[in-house]
């Protein structure tokens, strides 16, 4: 079992930066793929930055060159900077942990919320 706690979420104005953190618990972080994902009210959650256990990234197509994932295994915590926020970035970010080898091992945060006004 693991547990995922975001923060970091807040208001920002558009072209603003944010940094969102994910502090996991409970298992070996470095054998886990994290992801963060957003949902908006009506719409499915959907990928937005995911890293690897040896820390290969990809991102969705609309934060590429914007967001930036990153994690510190030490800290069993993983980031994700966004820079030039946009409106339509505006979220619940949710964190996910996802076991390298075992696909049921698969645990979500409880999500925070990103607003980015214009």
């Amino acid at each position: 079992q693991v547990q995922l706690v975001e923060s970091g979420g807040g208001l920002v104005q558009a072209g603003g930066s944010l940094r969102l953190s994910c502090a996991a618990s409970g298992s070996i972080f470095s054998i886990y793929a994290m992801g963060w994902y957003r949902q908006t009210p009506g719409n499915q959650r959907e990928l937005v930055a995911r890293i690897s256990n040896v820390g290969s990234t990809n991102y969705a197509d609309s934060v590429k060159g914007r967001f930036t994932i990153s994690r510190d295994n030490a800290k069993n915590t993983v980031y994700l900077q966004m820079n030039s926020l946009k409106p339509e970035d505006t979220a619940v970010y949710y964190c996910n942990a996802q076991h390298v080898f075992y696909s049921s091992r698969n645990y979500w945060g409880q999500g925070t919320q990103v607003t980015v006004s214009s």
